[in-house]
C-alpha cells in the first residue's frame, strides 16, 4: 500500500526553502519520498516571471543535500506566479511513502507523477501539444494506480510557454508557431495542456478539439484540469491527483467547477462531502483538517459577471490574470479562513468561461474512511 502526505509550509520569498529544510531536518518529511511540489511565488505571473525558475533553483539545491541529481531532476516543480490580493506564498510538498497494508483506511488521496519530452515551438497550442498531454496524463494515471478517469480530481500541469529566442529558432527550421506574441502563447499553452487533460479523461472526444479551437473555442473544457505556463522549461511535468483503493491514509481530494469568480456554493458542497460542517466561514477548530486548495481564475471573455460590466480585460496596466486571482482568492480565502490557497490564473479551457476548477484535499475524521 502507498500513503499521500501534503505538507503546506511558508515561504518568506521565491528562494526561501528554510522551511522545507527545516521539515526534513525534523523528520516530518522524508525527502526520498517526496514527488512533487508546487508552489505560489510573488512575481507577475506573467512571461517575464523568473520568481517561479528562483523558487526551483532553491528547492533543487536544497534537495540535492539529500539526493542524487537524477531523483530531484524526476520531482515535478510547478511553481505558479502570482499572490495578488492577499493570498500567500507558500509551497505543497506532495510525498509518497510504502506503508504496511492497513484496513479501513482506503480508498485515498492518490498522486502520480510524468514528465513529457521537450515540445517544439512549433507545436505550442496546437494538436501535437495536446496529444503530448493527454499521453503524459495517462502515464501519471497509471503511476498512481488509477485506473478510473472518473477518480481523477485534479491534474496540475506547468507548461511552456515561447520567448523570442524559440520563435526564431522555430522560424529558423522553417516552421511557423501559433503566435509571435510571448504573453498570448501562455494562454495556448495553457489552453492545449487543459483539452490534452480533457481528452485523457474522456471529458472531450478527439474529433471535436482542433487547433482552431484552441484557445477560441470557450465551449470546450476541462472540470479537472489546471496549467500553469512559465519559462523556466520546455516540457510538461504533469501531477494527477485522485482516489485510489491501492492507497491508504486519511487524506481524501474532491473537486467543484465554479461557474464564475465567485460561485463558491460549489466549492462549499465539495467541503461538504469531505466533511466540513460549515455553513458560512469554516471555523477555527475545522480548518486545520483543510490541507490544501487548488483553483483557476479568470475574467469572463464578455466583460460581464452576472450581468454586471467588470473591468479585467480593459485593464492595460495589470493583467486580467492578475485582477482575476486577487477577485477569486478572496472569495475562496472568504469561504474557508485561508490565504495560503494556490490560485492560479489564465483558465483557458479550464473551467466554463469565467470560471474554474477547484480542488480541495483534507484529512478525514475518524469513522469517515
Amino acid at each position: 500500500m502507498r500513503r499521500a502526505l501534503v505538507h503546506r509550509i511558508a515561504t518568506a520569498a521565491p528562494d526561501d526553502a528554510s522551511g522545507l529544510e527545516e521539515a526534513i531536518a525534523a523528520g516530518r518529511i522524508d525527502p526520498a519520498g517526496i514527488v512533487a511540489i508546487l508552489g505560489k511565488t510573488e512575481g507577475n505571473g506573467c512571461v517575464n516571471d523568473f520568481t517561479r525558475a528562483f523558487a526551483v533553483s532553491a528547492l533543487t539545491a536544497c534537495l540535492a543535500k539529500h539526493l542524487p541529481g537524477e531523483t530531484v531532476a524526476g520531482i515535478a516543480m510547478v511553481m505558479s506566479g502570482g499572490t495578488e490580493g492577499a493570498l500567500a506564498p507558500h509551497i505543497l510538498v506532495l510525498e509518497r511513502r510504502d506503508v504496511p497494508d492497513e484496513a479501513g483506511e482506503g480508498p485515498a488521496l492518490a498522486i502520480g507523477v510524468a514528465h513529457t519530452g521537450d515540445l517544439g515551438p512549433e507545436h505550442l497550442g496546437r494538436m501535437g501539444q495536446v496529444w503530448l498531454v493527454a499521453e503524459g496524463v495517462a502515464k501519471a494515471m497509471h503511476q498512481a494506480g488509477i485506473d478510473d478517469p472518473q477518480d481523477v480530481h485534479f491534474v496540475q500541469i506547468k507548461c511552456p510557454l515561447l520567448t523570442a529566442g524559440r520563435i526564431a529558432g522555430a522560424e529558423a527550421r522553417g516552421e511557423t508557431t501559433a503566435t509571435r506574441d510571448t504573453l498570448k502563447s501562455m494562454g495556448l499553452s495553457r489552453g492545449a495542456s487543459a483539452l490534452g487533460v480533457a481528452l485523457a479523461l474522456g471529458e472531450i472526444e478527439a474529433h471535436a478539439i482542433s487547433d482552431a479551437a484552441i484557445g477560441r473555442d470557450v465551449a470546450l473544457w476541462s472540470g479537472r484540469a489546471s496549467a500553469s505556463a512559465g519559462v523556466e522549461l520546455q516540457n510538461h511535468e504533469i501531477v494527477v491527483l485522485g482516489m485510489s483503493s491501492a492507497w491508504t491514509g486519511p487524506l481524501a481530494i474532491d473537486h467543484a467547477v465554479m461557474a464564475d469568480g465567485i460561485d463558491v456554493e460549489p466549492v462549499r458542497a465539495a467541503l461538504a462531502r469531505l466533511g466540513f460542517s460549515a455553513k458560512g466561514q469554516l471555523s477555527a477548530e475545522d480548518r486545520p483538517r483543510l490541507v490544501a486548495l487548488l483553483a483557476k481564475a479568470e475574467p469572463s471573455s464578455n466583460g460581464r459577471l452576472r450581468e454586471a460590466r467588470h473591468t479585467m480585460l480593459d485593464d492595460s496596466d495589470i493583467a486580467a490574470t492578475r485582477h482575476a486571482r486577487a477577485f477569486t482568492g478572496g472569495a475562496l480565502a472568504g469561504l474557508t479562513g485561508l490565504t495560503e490557497l494556490f490560485v492560479s490564473g489564465g483558465a483557458e479551457h479550464q473551467g466554463p468561461d469565467g470560471g474554474g476548477p477547484v480542488a480541495i484535499i483534507a484529512a478525514r475524521q475518524k469513522g469517515e474512511c
